[in-house]
């Protein structure tokens, strides 16, 4: 008698949304398979994606390592981002550190000259984070949704306590919003119900938060692939929407990413992986190698499809 292996099929889809205009536009999600279950009935339409992470201000505490592909451009955002285009990443992701009252305080109509300066640069799609300043970004970001009419930019991160205004202006300008909540279930699904009441969930975008590998990674991984399983096995309509995992600040600032290039690569790389395998279909990462490194370990055939 001939075997058959089981096989499991789920009616729940992730969201399927583009970031990015034109034919360099990045398509999120649409799978309707746990992650890399390629055993399973359904498929993976849109393999996962890549951003490189850019600052708008000379990085001061960055290892030589993470700084080595950079030197020559660390200082110019603009260079910085193409720099990151050549490397190959399927998008940019531009972190708005200076405007954090705690570093430069820098205003808001200059980073959002700066960000339409970046975004019109690259001829791949810009993810734009705030400095995670609630009330800093709350007047930032809407700048920047306005500065960038119509690009299609992932915006955030937007939070439970400035989710209207920020939000209202993603709406109006054309983006779509990157909805974070701090590592809880309930507090997640909580802020995408109160977002989607003005704001079509096809553009938000889930960040549950990332943690580096041996800094509550597991935690992490944990939350992440209990998001992906309620959306594509229990149809949780507020969980059905891409996530994305920000890890690149998280492993890079951790001792042991500093000590050698090779550690730190490892690291980011093997966060990448395991975030990945949880359910993210978009990562930011800082070091061009470690990209290679997470192709290499799941598979290449995966982002040829």
């Amino acid at each position: 008698m001939e075997y058959k292996a089981p096989v499991e099929a789920y009616s729940g889809v992730v969201r399927e949304e583009i970031i990015g205009t034109g034919e360099r536009a990045l398509k999120l999600g649409g799978e309707n398979i746990l992650p890399l279950h390629f055993f399973d009935e359904g498929s993976l339409p849109n393999a996962p994606s890549f951003a490189l992470e850019i600052l708008d201000m000379e990085p001061v505490d960055w290892s030589e390592y993470l700084l080595e592909p950079f030197k020559d451009v660390i200082s110019d955002p603009v260079r910085w981002a193409k720099r990151c285009e050549e490397f190959g990443a399927d998008a940019v992701s531009i972190y708005l550190l200076s405007t954090d009252p705690a570093e430069k305080d820098s205003p808001a109509d200059k980073a959002a000259a700066l960000v339409k300066e970046v975004a019109e640069s690259i001829s791949i799609p810009l993810l734009v984070y705030g400095s995670g300043d609630e009330k800093k970004d709350a007047v930032v970001l809407p700048k920047v949704a306005e500065a960038c009419h119509g690009m299609n930019l992932l915006i955030g991160p937007v939070l439970k306590e400035n989710y209207e205004v920020v939000g209202e202006a993603i709406l109006e300008h054309g983006h779509k919003a990157c909805a974070q909540s701090p590592m809880d279930i309930n507090l997640l699904k909580e802020l995408n119900v109160k977002l989607c009441h003005f704001l079509p969930p096809e553009r938000v975008v889930i960040d549950p938060l990332s943690t580096a590998l041996g800094y509550g990674f597991e935690y992490s991984f944990t939350l992440m692939e209990r998001v992906k399983q309620l959306g594509v096995i229990i149809k949780d309509s507020m969980t059905q929407m891409p996530i994305i995992a920000n890890l690149g600040k998280e492993v890079w600032k951790t001792k042991q990413a500093k000590e050698s290039k090779k550690q730190g690569l490892l690291f980011e790389a093997i966060t990448a992986s395991g975030l990945l395998l949880a359910g993210a279909n978009i990562l930011v990462l800082r070091h061009p190698e470690s990209i290679k490194l997470v192709k290499e370990t799941i598979g290449e055939e995966i982002w040829q499809k």
